[in-house]
């Protein structure tokens, strides 16, 4: 089941979120500085082009550097790319077999604006592997 839905959501928007998460990370990865939130830009972005199946959860190591780069993502590329997800959402939901992968897109819209110090596993192992 998870194979069909992500193969539809690859169709319906997962391709064009995965563009967008690409130009991010590719424009992020200029300096030397950005480096570290293109790199988040991709991983973002592999989730966002195969999403079900996979969860995110919070990394306990994580501490203030982790905030701190969360409020400079927010401000180079956090808000245009959840802006993306709520246009995606907002149109997925006008059908009736859209309206999941509308929620799933609305659900995306924390881990695009607030990355860093959270970890995507896989939902049959919903706890991060860092302690």
């Amino acid at each position: 089941m998870k194979t069909i839905l992500n193969v539809i959501w690859l169709v319906l928007s997962g391709f064009w979120l995965f563009l967008g998460y690409l130009a991010a990370g590719l424009l992020l990865c200029i300096t030397i500085i950005g480096i570290p939130f293109g790199i988040a830009a991709f991983r973002i972005g592999v989730y966002a082009l195969w999403p079900f199946g996979y969860t995110t959860v919070e990394r306990r190591d994580a501490g203030a550097p982790s905030c701190i780069g969360n409020v400079l993502w927010l401000v180079l590329a956090g808000w245009w790319l959840a802006i993306g997800h709520i246009v995606t959402g907002l149109l997925l939901c006008v059908t009736i077999i859209g309206i999941p992968f509308g929620i799933a897109n609305f659900k995306l819209i924390p881990v695009s604006l607030f990355p860093l110090g959270r970890e995507i596993v896989p939902t049959d192992q919903p706890f991060s592997s860092r302690w």
